[in-house]
């Protein structure tokens, strides 16, 4: 029986070439998404890859989603905290609701995920984490900082709980993207995408593709030996 593996926010973007790239490795994928029924069930269709709504933001929404996940396709070995919003702005123009949702949802998923699952992980001695971090978590971005702080406190959140991991079998590692050719990146104003680009020393934006060839090496048995560590993917942007 292939290893179960969740993908927050895995029916889109960087998730979704994760969701892929871990099906067609072998693996029981059930990818989460929080709200469009239509892309949802266009994703299925198109890559059979059962798809679970549920608030990454909610715990007990995040429990109730691991346990239908068990039910449905067995023991949760895999999680992959991708699912992330942003509600830019200014610190002196951002309300209170921004900054909270971003927490919640990029940062409080995290806790949330891995608190539903690692029980389970530490039960059968084995697990993977690993957390989608961000360039913008490592080096701060203007009119971010709710996004930077949320990206930042994953890197943190990660080597702690590898420390606590470590001796029961489970891995737990962080991704941070730069610049990566999405949705989210696609809604940037092209003549700030295009000072964006510049800086970045391979001269191009990144593919969902090479942030899911990460996640694949390190949720494999290959990957046995690296936790506490954040894999920056950023074509040379900042390097940390």
């Amino acid at each position: 029986m292939s290893r179960v593996a969740i993908v927050t926010g895995g029916t889109r973007g960087i998730g979704e070439a994760i969701s892929v790239m871990l099906k067609d490795a072998g693996y029981t994928v059930a990818a989460n998404y929080a709200g469009n029924d239509e892309r949802a069930k266009a994703f299925t269709e198109k890559t059979g890859i059962k798809a679970f709504k549920w608030d990454v933001s909610n715990f007990e929404a995040c429990v109730a989603g691991v346990k239908k996940v068990e039910e449905e396709l067995g023991p949760v070995e895999i999680v992959v905290n991708n699912a992330g919003i942003t509600r830019d702005g200014t610190l002196h123009k951002m309300d209170h609701d921004a900054w909270q949702a971003v927490i919640d949802t990029n940062l409080g998923s995290c806790f949330n995920m891995c608190r539903a699952t690692i029980d389970g992980m530490r039960a059968n001695k084995f697990g993977r984490v690993v957390n989608i971090g961000s360039i913008n978590g490592q080096a701060g971005q203007y009119g971010q900082v709710n996004y930077a702080a949320a990206k930042s406190g994953i890197h943190g959140f990660t080597k702690a709980l590898a420390q606590e991991g470590a001796r029961a079998g489970i891995t737990v590692n962080a991704i941070a993207p730069g610049y990566i050719d999405t949705d989210m990146v696609a809604a940037v104003p092209p003549n700030v995408l295009e000072k964006i680009v510049a800086k970045i020393p391979v001269g191009r934006l990144g593919k969902a593709e090479e942030i899911a060839r990460g996640v694949l090496f390190l949720v494999s048995d290959d990957g046995g030996f690296v936790t506490g560590s954040t894999l920056s993917i950023n074509g040379g942007q900042h390097m940390y």
